[in-house]
């Protein structure tokens, strides 16, 4: 069988990860701080330079997660907080003209869903709603087996749904540790595991908030699935209990009976999900002599 060679690219504000998936493993993989003070050429030299130490013959794509507001089609960058000198940055016509490949990008919480669909625990269901738990609190949305990305790859942010006095993102995310109980979540988490009943209280309480994030969810799309990533989800055993009393008066039934609620395991998650956006089945459109005589080409 012939090799299917992708790069995957997870690009952050403290550092940007490029790994090479062949055949849908994770092959070889490169980690170099993003320097996100720096001007926009110094940050995009970086960037080449670490898919650079990836890259192999054969390479077929390149696809890019980015954290911020962004137009997928045209691959353009318009507003990336964390790395304030790449606002309205074109990213994909800059990648395409240095590597003469197709270059996919899009949100990173929408990376995160193809993630799980092309190489996690998603991959069995048609309909499902990755959420990542972690000082943020994003989601993607897959319905029948392709991303739903919304206007700028929107669609999915489900921690900016109102709640209580603010939104779910205060209290799904890291802030509800830190806010409302003055401790991290790990420190929280330590003290449960060592039997402290304060903490585990904390966390059902914390089940609660996500049991009401995932009934809004059931009730808007009613997928297969929904996937729990990020770092707090590292302690679902802690709040699963309190997500499932919460969800025991969701009131259609067979949705309640029939719904998947699991922790992703992936590692390199966000590389993954960034190679997933080729496998997402906009490769397929690309004309392959737009990019005859690629950068790989030349160096083998």
């Amino acid at each position: 069988m012939d090799k299917e060679i992708i790069v995957g690219v997870d690009i952050g504000g403290t550092s940007i990860e490029a790994g090479c998936i062949v055949n849908k493993k994770m092959e070889k993989l490169s980690l170099q701080p993003t320097g996100a003070h720096r001007g926009k050429e110094e940050i995009l030299n970086t960037l080449y330079e670490t898919i650079e130490q990836v890259l192999l013959p054969g390479t077929l794509a390149i696809g890019v997660g980015v954290p911020g507001l962004l137009d997928a089609e045209k691959g353009e960058i318009l507003n990336i907080s964390n790395i304030p000198s790449w606002n309205q940055l074109p990213l994909k016509e800059a990648l395409e003209k240095r590597f003469k490949l197709p270059v996919f990008v899009n949100n990173d919480a929408n990376c995160f869903a193809l993630g799980e669909k092309h190489f996690g625990k998603g991959q069995p269901y048609k309909n499902m709603v990755a959420i990542a738990l972690g000082t943020g609190v994003g989601g993607g949305v897959i319905i029948q087996d392709k991303l739903y990305p919304g206007m700028f790859g929107g669609a999915g942010e489900v921690g900016m749904w109102p709640y209580k006095d603010a939104t779910f993102e205060m209290y799904c995310g890291s802030a509800y540790f830190i806010k409302k109980h003055h401790a991290t979540g790990k420190e929280l988490y330590d003290m449960a595991l060592a039997g402290d009943l304060s903490a585990q209280e904390i966390f059902n309480d914390f089940g609660t908030n996500i049991g009401k994030l995932v009934k809004n969810i059931l009730y808007i799309l009613a997928p297969d699935a929904i996937i729990l990533g990020g770092s707090i989800s590292q302690s679902f055993s802690l709040f699963e209990a309190g997500m499932k009393r919460e969800l025991s008066d969701f009131p259609f039934e067979a949705i309640k009976k029939k719904i998947v609620i699991e922790q992703s395991q992936l590692n390199n998650i966000a590389t993954l999900g960034a190679a997933g956006l080729y496998y997402n089945g906009q490769a397929l459109q690309m004309m392959p002599s737009v990019f005859e005589g690629n950068v790989m080409e030349k160096m083998s």
